[in-house]
């Protein structure tokens, strides 16, 4: 049975470019440092295996930001198919200020511990957390938290 979406969040295109063409400029320009003006050798090593880092990261959010997050009223999961967390699981929802979450974003906790997973620049889990944002719409995450933190309350109130 295909749940209707509620609510999506995705990157936006300016910003997802952005972030990986600083990223990838990140991970080139320190090759090239490393390559022309080389320090010693342990500094030669170090730069460009962070540069093969910011490289290979760039990459990685190119491919991640190509998918989006959907809420659906039994599950926030991701566009390629990947459940992040069933809505039965989640315990509450952070935006705050001072909350760990990425950037535009929001925090969902969950019950129970989860895999690790990271999709830079749209989401992340680790242990009971999940952090959704990065290069998407601030609207498009504040509105999905919303509807998350509605659902969330319907649910409680009929447990109760």
């Amino acid at each position: 049975m295909q749940d209707n979406v509620l609510t999506v969040v995705e990157a936006s295109s300016v910003r997802r470019w952005m972030g990986v063409i600083m990223l990838g400029g990140l991970g080139g320009l320190v090759i090239y440092v490393a390559l022309v003006a080389p320090p010693k050798l342990g500094w030669q090593v170090f730069l460009i295996i962070v540069g093969a880092l910011s490289l290979w990261m760039a990459e990685k959010m190119r491919r991640a930001t190509e998918y989006r997050i959907e809420l659906t009223e039994t599950e926030l999961r991701s566009s390629d198919g990947q459940i992040l967390a069933l809505v039965s699981e989640i315990q509450s929802v952070d935006r705050g200020v001072f909350a760990f979450k990425p950037s535009n974003g929001f925090i969902v906790r969950t019950n129970a511990p989860q895999s690790r997973v990271w999709r830079p620049g749209l989401w992340w889990r680790m242990g009971r957390r999940i952090g959704v944002g990065g290069v998407t719409s601030a609207g498009q995450t504040k509105a999905m938290s919303e509807v998350l933190s509605a659902l969330l309350a319907q649910r409680d109130q009929v447990a109760e």
